[in-house]
């Protein structure tokens, strides 16, 4: 069960963490290179100004999971902000609803310490609790020497410490959200590739996000419609989705850059998480073209 239905929040942290692309003038630049399998970009550099968004910023989104064609509502997954003066402290909250518990029991928790001069993850830890698992994972990022120290175990009383040689621009699951929400997507044209890796689960994993363009009049459950720019990542195979899953996603076409919706399937089934609340964003969000609660996708629960 824990390679199928498990891991919903770090599904979303996965794919949201690929998803939120800013334009401005302060992000690195990328240039594409041509060719069908071969387009990808190379960042300039590995620090960035962060320009969307404050401490005190709080997003909500609602998991809806399928199986067997019928949707449930499965959890809720919120992410906050707080500035800690050199650094921001970021939390993700996962868990299943009650009325889920039955079927699969999630209850997770992410956070990360960003250095505010380049949104370069400090430390990190996971604490993971589905069905029977349960996983600590803390991580302590050397930059000077390019390594990642993980005290990794099931219990506090079983960490084991190990140091694992990393790229100088490696991210976690959580800090990479809040980095390519600065990045400047107005600079790609439609296909360009763009790389990116995160050290998740002893391991870098290089992956890679395709822009496919603008939708200017997106639907969002409850939320209503959206001017709204496209994403497809590369996912890791085998790991959470399909062997050809073609995950799509969707951030809010404005200065916020707003993670929208996911949508994807996944090993057995598929998903759907979506924006539910927010609070606290630096910008108004004029990517909202109407805001209507009854704007709603008639395949899903209430």
């Amino acid at each position: 069960m824990r390679k199928t239905t498990s891991r919903l929040s770090m599904l979303v942290l996965t794919t949201f963490s690929l998803m939120a692309f800013r334009g401005a003038d302060s992000a690195p630049a990328y240039s594409a290179v041509s060719g069908a399998d071969a387009q990808l970009a190379e960042a300039s550099q590995c620090s960035i100004s962060n320009n969307t968004f404050l401490s005190g910023e709080e997003l909500v989104y609602k998991i809806y999971y399928n199986w067997n064609f019928v949707w449930m509502s499965a959890g809720e997954l919120v992410f906050r902000v707080r500035d800690l003066g050199d650094r921001y402290h970021i939390t993700a909250h996962g868990s299943t609803y009650k009325s889920y518990d039955w079927f699969y029991k999630v209850r997770d928790k992410y956070e990360v310490y960003l250095d505010k001069n380049s949104l370069l993850p400090v430390a990190s830890s996971r604490e993971v609790a589905e069905g029977k698992y349960r996983l600590i994972d803390k991580l302590t990022f050397d930059r000077d020497n390019n390594k990642v120290v993980s005290n990794r175990g099931k219990s506090k009383e079983e960490l084991e410490t190990t140091e694992y040689a990393v790229d100088p621009c490696v991210h976690d699951v959580l800090s990479i959200i809040y980095y390519t929400r600065n990045v400047d997507v107005d600079q790609l044209s439609v296909g360009t590739a763009i790389p990116i890796k995160i050290f998740i689960d002893k391991k870098t994993w290089p992956l890679r996000v395709r822009y496919l363009g603008k939708v200017a009049d997106k639907r969002i459950h409850k939320l209503g419609k959206f001017k709204t720019i496209l994403m497809s990542p590369d996912v890791i195979k085998g790991y959470i989705f399909k062997d050809e899953s073609k995950l799509k996603i969707w951030a809010s076409d404005d200065k916020n850059r707003l993670p929208l919706m996911i949508e994807s399937p996944i090993s057995v089934g598929s998903v759907k998480a979506i924006l539910k609340s927010y609070n606290g964003i630096k910008y108004p969000l004029t990517a909202q073209l109407s805001k209507n609660p009854k704007e709603v996708d008639s395949e899903l629960p209430e």
